[in-house]
């Protein structure tokens, strides 16, 4: 009888083969099956596993996993960098001794030994690409059939193994999933650096027709002289059969093979694009031809297109002009480390689909094997590279693990139609060594271009048909000096212009210094951004304050320039969502709040700018009524406060409507209509509609919470006031709302003396950038008026709560200055001497009150106290300095 897979009903195909696994295995079936057909099954083996950091004490896990989810965000320097252990059973019996069984890993971090049954199976150096273990040898078949599986973890600091620093975080772990891989003795092999043996390319794409070129390894691991067949069929999304070839091959007992077929030409394919991402399914089978049985079989999806860069006129896709802009994606999400389900690693890409985006930098690994699979499906185009970050160890060990994780990268993610470029550095001479020894720092320049040297050449070998990149910092100069322009085929450029130093208009200013300079050579924008702490807000942004509203502005200034030079291939912000980077600090410690969308996936308003941006169909969004609770003084004596509200779209003009009450048509400046929208106390209802009539509106509501103007009885229950700031802070824990500091003004309140607090180092622009320790609302705290005289509030009679906030923001350990700050000085701030009494309507609260000595540097403190007023006094704080100049960073005020 002839086995014809395509005569089968998927359903029925699957009932089958998890009848024969259970027969095969006898154990339960696993947390996930994915099943092909010949002999090939593979099962999913996430479940069942025991971890320690100790051997000794074991906890029960599923898979994915990793053991930095906690203490990466916790106040404490640093995370668990070191060995974890894996543990699980598996049931074998006598059917499985004729069979080849593997354990697949997609990512551990990052190096991996795996025993069974007490020997050492395998190992694995790298943590972002997969890899496949032999199991065969190793397990029982007779007697005893459960076997144990021993897995050692580490992700310690190894200075043979990339990346060696970054601005992310090392999370250890088997963080991504596992299967079990069941073949027969003869099949596609997969030990060529962990893929499945199977290689497709495109030699040939028109309009006309498309040819594909299939590479197969075959591996005969019994001990007899087979003749096989190579069957291979395309097959369109309709699931007809467009073209096919049948390849005879002999293969000797324990040999390898390879071989290559070029199918007949597909007729006017259906190419994929971001518009129309058509597939094809390729199924190639190795078949006995006797009587024609499957023995192994797989299956890949087939995009034609075909592409390149242009240093002068931009990217082409299938010979139209594309502008590619997209985003750079971290694999971590919140509370859940790198260990993040398939479910929400989709969902990214589609994001990055809804915000109109075309291009996907898989940064700065290969990332999991669903991202690239989702991007060939949605029409996402992508770039893949390794994790050679920042510095590299000038030892052949280093050298050797680079060239691996390079081959695995390429191999393993070889037949994705998204895939346009392989990359292989990002900002290697971002943190250069030998700073005070100029010959010996040469040296070091001359091996990173040694290194990238020979990873162009292996890149290029490897796979002809795609381009190469490398990623360098803004330093244009020192990356021309030492030769690493001229390396690879499209150049990657980290701008941050107008964040970490400069100011806006230099970014535009760099794009065309290189299309100048090097008029030849492609280019890519492959990071921008800039912070956005969604709790943070202000209606005078400034670089640094980490408000939403600098961002927007930063981004408009990058898009403009970005779109309007066809020269620039494409660009990718940084980053799709906030991420996890232990040693940051700043507002959110230990997060890089540059994404569009937070670390749980909320968008931001930034979001909203790009699909204004990017989008076709029309589109409007409230995007500033995401600050969803608001507060402010009132206008004078009007019971209104009024405030900016932007709507982002690629409309010519918005017509906006508060409370039924038209505001007026704006036109919309670089994507963004704004109006000055006077806000009552309570709800107010938010409407804005296409002008044009064209049905398109959406409808917001805000609660807004009036502050009077001036003190009186009727109105006036709470204040929470940032002192040195000119930001807002939302405290969604509490449902506080903090507003900026004022000058004191008869009948209200405010600081009397003193200027805003200013770091010690050059970078900060705007109070510090320091973790406060003992609190999750550091923005409170990370301002302070420093020399204050006096504070006061002319509030009305009666019985209030007032707490005052203080942290001492100078002085320290000394620490490493971050790569990312672009300062290759260590960091220390002078300790200052403060000491400062502190009275309450003449009475003493606080007597030689010195913050440093009492509770240490950067430490939360509150200090709480109840008082009447009477005689209609109202409230004045006096500082009185003793040494040095009195602070105070943030005050409560609640009426009783």
């Amino acid at each position: 009888m002839t086995f014809n897979y395509n005569d089968i009903p998927m359903g029925n195909l699957k009932r089958l083969y998890l009848f024969m696994i259970c027969a095969l295995l006898n154990t339960p079936i696993f947390s996930k099956a994915l099943l092909s057909v010949g002999n090939r099954q593979q099962i999913g083996f996430n479940d069942q596993w025991s971890f320690s950091k100790d051997e000794k004490n074991w906890e029960r896990v599923s898979l994915p996993h990793t053991w930095n989810a906690k203490d990466v965000m916790d106040d404490e320097p640093g995370y668990y960098r070191g060995t974890g252990w894996y543990k699980r059973t598996l049931k074998t019996n006598a059917a499985l001794k004729d069979k080849q069984v593997f354990l697949c890993f997609d990512g551990v971090n990052q190096e991996t030994e795996i025993y069974v049954n007490g020997r050492l199976a395998g190992k694995h150096i790298g943590g972002y690409t997969g890899f496949r273990i032999p199991l065969t040898a190793f397990l029982k078949f007779d007697g005893s059939f459960t076997n144990e599986i021993l897995v050692k973890v580490t992700n310690r600091f190894n200075e043979d193994i990339a990346p060696l620093t970054a601005d992310f975080t090392f999370f250890g772990g088997i963080y991504r999933n596992v299967n079990l891989l069941i073949t027969d003795k003869v099949h596609f092999s997969n030990q060529d650096h962990g893929s499945n043996g199977v290689y497709l390319s495109t030699p040939l794409v028109s309009n006309e027709k498309g040819v594909l070129k299939l590479k197969a390894l075959m591996l005969n691991s019994s001990d007899r002289f087979r003749k096989l067949q190579l069957n291979t069929a395309i097959y369109d999304a309709r699931g007809k059969q467009v073209s096919s070839l049948v390849s005879q091959l002999s293969i000797k007992a324990g040999e390898e093979k390879a071989l290559t077929q070029y199918l007949p030409a597909v007729a006017h394919p259906d190419l994929w694009s971001p518009e129309h991402p058509n597939l094809y399914r390729v199924v190639t089978k190795i078949v006995d031809p006797k009587d024609q049985s499957v023995i192994d079989l797989l299956q890949y999806p087939l995009g034609f297109r075909w592409f390149k860069f242009d240093a002068a006129q931009g990217f082409f896709l299938n010979g139209k002009p594309l502008k590619l802009v997209g985003a750079s994606r971290h694999q971590d999400y919140e509370g859940l480390g790198n260990a993040v389900p398939e479910a929400l690693q989709i969902r990214d890409v589609t994001l990055i689909k809804e915000m109109g985006g075309n291009f996907l930098r898989v940064a700065h690994y290969p990332q999991d094997p669903v991202i690239l699979e989702t991007c060939d499906r949605l029409g996402i185009l992508a770039s893949v590279e390794i994790p050679l970050v920042n510095a590299i160890t000038e030892t052949d060990a280093f050298k050797r693990n680079c060239e691996q994780m390079q081959l695995e990268m390429i191999k393993q993610n070889f037949n994705h139609p998204s895939v346009v470029i392989w990359a292989y550095m990002n900002e290697i001479l971002l943190r250069p060594k030998f700073v005070n020894d100029k010959e010996r720092q040469a040296l070091y320049f001359d091996h990173i271009r040694e290194l990238a040297e020979s990873l162009e050449i292996l890149t290029r070998k490897e796979d002809a048909s795609r381009y190469t990149m490398l990623a360098c910092h803004g330093d244009f100069e020192r990356y021309h000096k030492v030769g690493l322009t001229k390396i690879p085929m499209v150049l990657g450029w980290n701008l941050y212009q107008g964040w970490y130093g400069g100011n806006l208009d230099g970014f535009a200013q760099f794009l065309d210094k290189h299309h100048t300079e090097l008029p030849e050579k492609p280019m890519l924008v492959t990071e921008f951004g800039a912070d956005a702490d969604p709790r943070i807000r202000s209606f005078s942004p400034v670089r640094f304050d980490k408000s939403v509203e600098y961002a927007l502005k930063f981004n408009q200034v990058y898009l403009n320039a970005i779109l309007s030079r066809p020269f620039v291939n494409g660009a990718m912000v940084w980053n799709l969502a906030d991420f996890n980077s232990e040693t940051r600090e700043e507002t959110m410690p230990h997060v890089n709040n540059k994404g569009l969308l937070t670390l749980s996936r909320e968008p931001k308003d930034t979001y909203y700018l790009y699909q204004a941006y990017l989008l076709k169909e029309p589109f409007l969004k409230i995007s500033s009524a995401h600050w969803k609770e608001r507060t402010g003084m009132a206008d004078s004596a009007a019971q209104v406060c009024t405030q900016l509200i932007q709507v982002a779209t690629n409309l010519k003009a918005v017509e906006l409507f508060l409370n039924g009450k038209s505001l007026g048509i704006k036109p919309a400046t670089d994507h963004l209509c704004e109006w000055a929208v006077p806000f009552i106390n309570g709800i107010n209802k938010l409407r804005a509609v296409d002008p044009e009539h064209s049905g398109l509106m959406e409808e917001r509501e805000l609660k807004f919470k009036l502050l009077p103007d001036h003190f009186s009885n009727e109105n006036f229950n709470s204040l929470q006031i940032l002192l040195g700031a000119k930001r807002y802070f939302i405290d969604e824990k509490e449902k506080q709302l903090w507003i900026p500091d004022q000058p004191y003004r008869k009948g209200a309140w405010g600081s009397v003396g003193g200027q805003p607090f200013k770091a010690a180092n050059d970078r900060m622009s705007y109070g510090s950038d320091r973790n406060i320790l003992e609190t999750e609302l550091d923005p409170i705290f990370q301002t302070q008026q420093v020399d204050l005289k006096q504070y006061k509030m002319d509030v009305p009679d009666g019985e209030y709560e007032l707490t005052l906030y203080f942290a001492e923001l100078l002085g320290g350990l000394e620490k490493e200055a971050l790569a990312y700050n672009l300062d290759h000085k260590k960091m220390k701030e002078e300790k200052e001497q403060r000491v400062f009494s502190l009275k309450i309507n003449e009475v003493l609260l606080l007597e030689n009150f010195n913050i440093s000595a009492e509770y240490g540097v950067t430490r939360a403190v509150e200090k709480k106290t109840r008082l009447n007023v009477t005689n209609g006094k109202g409230i004045r704080l006096d500082f009185i300095p003793v040494l040095g100049k009195p602070v105070l960073n943030a005050l409560k005020l609640r009426k009783i």
